[in-house]
């Protein structure tokens, strides 16, 4: 009898890897998301953002608002209590959350090199998020259980096919930091 493999992990530098949370907000962590719900995937979102934290890796919380509009929907903030001090707030008013943000340029004066991505919906504000930073040049990491779609299949898609293509897709077990 063999021993069991031991949980595969990503070793990370704190000092170079930001966390990136795309539209954790009450109206869309609300929406009926597939394959888990947003409770769920708000609960690893949080245990991620805690552990770059703790690390003093930056942590970066995209919400959308919609352009030209005088007031946003209810729940148009971040979910109550996901923000810390020292995070980076973004707000975007496209798909993704690097056009006309200044996201790039805060990421870049803290050194980052390596985004770890999460958040709603997997195929959308997360992909084209991403997409935006790889062509910025960014290594990029998928955390599989940290993101939703509205449907099974949309999210699938993205992590199965797009994802890997882009860059590293991993579950939250596997994210750790290399010691300082």
């Amino acid at each position: 009898m063999t021993a069991p493999e031991a949980e595969p992990r990503l070793a990370l530098d704190p000092a170079r890897t930001a966390l990136v949370l795309v539209d954790l907000m009450d109206r869309i962590v609300g929406l009926p998301l597939e394959p888990r719900k947003g409770p769920e995937l708000l609960s690893v979102a949080e245990e991620l953002a805690r552990s770059f934290r703790a690390v003093d890796a930056p942590v970066v919380l995209i919400r959308v608002e919609r352009p030209g509009v005088p007031e946003q929907p209810p729940g148009s903030g971040l979910v109550a209590g996901l923000a810390a001090d020292g995070d980076i707030e973004i707000v975007k008013r496209t798909i993704g959350g690097f056009q006309g943000t200044g996201l790039d340029e805060r990421l870049r004066e803290r050194g980052v090199t390596t985004l770890v991505f999460g958040g709603i919906a997997t195929n959308l504000g997360v992909e084209s998020t991403a997409r935006a930073a790889g062509d910025l040049g960014y290594d990029l990491v998928f955390v599989e259980d940290s993101m939703a779609a509205l449907t099974a299949p949309e999210h699938e898609a993205a992590v199965a096919l797009n994802f890997p293509r882009l860059g590293t897709v991993v579950t939250s077990p596997e994210v750790h930091f290399i010691a300082g």
